[in-house]
């Protein structure tokens, strides 16, 4: 099942987190040069997704029984997998910096992968400053796996 969102965030970041973490969201803790260039930070039942535009997030959601077997390279800016715990059952996705639940899905506790697409990058003309035309977009793909590492597959080159 897909789910759309589209919210307000700041500094170029969004989160998907399991309900249960009670971590404070410190970015010098997870936002290494690797996590940034691959624009996605990963920790235990958290990971920061890094956003081309700085201020309205618009995307989908979709949990998955299994991996996809295809992607379409051509249709993405940047495409990334890591691993997260949702030991809680509830995977929410919150806003940066005030870590407001902008999405909530219910999922059997357990270890999934996700796979972040984003697209459209070129519109967003200056990634430090909120504009209305920042058209960005991102498709987030989970399914169950145990597998945790971080994993670039197509990786934009530029400023967030």
């Amino acid at each position: 099942m897909k789910h759309s969102f589209n919210f307000q965030t700041q500094y170029n970041q969004f989160y998907i987190v399991d309900k249960e973490n009670k971590s404070e969201f410190d970015p010098g803790s997870y936002w290494s040069e690797e996590a940034y260039d691959a624009k996605l930070a990963l920790a235990n039942g958290f990971a920061a997704i890094g956003t081309h535009s700085y201020g309205n997030i618009k995307g989908e959601i979709e949990l998955l029984q299994t991996p996809p077997e295809h992607i379409d390279y051509k249709l993405f800016d940047n495409i990334v997998e890591g691993g997260i715990n949702i030991s809680s059952g509830e995977l929410q996705i919150l806003d940066c910096p005030n870590s407001e639940v902008e999405f909530s899905l219910k999922v059997h506790p357990g270890k999934y992968r996700l796979r972040v697409y984003g697209s459209n990058f070129a519109s967003v003309k200056e990634p430090d400053l909120p504009h209305d035309t920042d058209n960005d977009f991102y498709r987030i793909e989970i399914w169950p796996d145990s597998n945790m590492d971080r994993k670039i597959l197509k990786q934009h080159i530029g400023h967030y």
